[in-house]
């Protein structure tokens, strides 16, 4: 991934990082990107040899290579074993970045009780459990920022994976609960909420011609989310001066010393960043996405 137009954050460099579902498509770019910040990064995912590959190439394009442990997210104990780990070898964690999650299309009418509870264990309790172990790191260093990524599935409404989309709507009252517990310790927590990216899986899997019109159809600027936009988005929330960013819903880090905080919205209609609430009425500009539209707050 060609990083080399886009801007170092001095404030990034040296900095611990914790990224799960770091092998692929966009934590993978979110990876590669806190390298290019100089960044001291560390990712876990299942997947070990697209993650050692990946770790290969990064080393050969940045010169650095970011630490990798294999781990099922679902193994609670291990997940928080990485984490402690993370923390002996590059220091206490600054900026944990909650993106592991399966998408797995199903039908409500085949959800058995095992199956949501899966479900569940995969795109929703990890996140939790992460930061309950992160947490006391980050009061070591007086603060941190936690990064859960959401899905706007549950807000377009989008069906065919309710436990899928379930989980994700989930993850909003997750970041505003904690958002309020750990703010004493200015540790800020916030979801980005994505659209439709195009990763390796969705090309893959899911994207067709007849999807491609209707994603056109539905947006004023043509063009694709991809994993690279999310990780510049992911790079700024991380950042120490938007150290009052948490726990609102946040739009624009134009003003990230006074930043209200909480949650950024990548639509899937449209290639646009928008917002939602009283927080800041104004649109993320070049920073996040190549191009933006208009702002929207409730």
């Amino acid at each position: 991934m060609d990083l080399s137009a886009f801007a170092r954050h001095p404030g990034l460099k040296d900095q611990s990082v914790f990224v799960t579902g770091g092998g692929s498509g966009i934590g993978a770019a979110i990876v590669e990107s806190f390298v290019h910040q100089g960044s001291k990064t560390a990712f876990i995912d299942i997947n070990e040899k697209a993650s050692e590959k990946l770790v290969r190439q990064i080393e050969k394009r940045h010169g650095r290579a970011p630490l990798f442990m294999p781990c099922d997210i679902k193994d609670i104990p291990a997940l928080q074993a990485t984490i402690a780990r993370a923390d002996k070898e590059h220091g206490p964690i600054g900026t944990l970045v909650n993106n592991a999650a399966n998408d797995q299309r199903h039908d409500w009418k085949d959800v058995t009780p095992e199956y949501w509870d899966e479900r569940m264990a995969t795109n929703l309790r990890p996140m939790f459990f992460a930061i309950q172990a992160v947490v006391p790191q980050m009061r070591k260093r007086r603060g941190g920022s936690i990064i859960n990524f959401g899905s706007i599935s549950w807000k377009i409404p989008q069906g065919g994976m309710p436990a899928y989309t379930t989980a994700k709507a989930a993850v909003h009252g997750l970041t505003r609960g904690m958002a309020r517990d750990l703010g004493q310790d200015r540790i800020r927590v916030n979801t980005i909420v994505p659209g439709w990216v195009m990763t390796e899986r969705q090309l893959a899997l899911w994207v067709t011609a007849e999807t491609e019109k209707a994603l056109d159809a539905a947006q004023c600027l043509k063009g694709r989310i991809q994993p690279v936009d999310l990780a510049r988005m992911v790079m700024v929330i991380g950042l120490p001066f938007a150290d009052l960013g948490s726990a609102e819903l946040q739009e624009r880090l134009k003003h990230a010393d006074r930043l209200a905080g909480g949650e950024v919205v990548v639509p899937k209609s449209s290639n646009s960043t928008y917002g939602y609430g009283a927080a800041g009425k104004e649109l993320y500009e070049n920073m996040c996405m190549n191009s933006v539209n208009q702002s929207i707050g409730e």
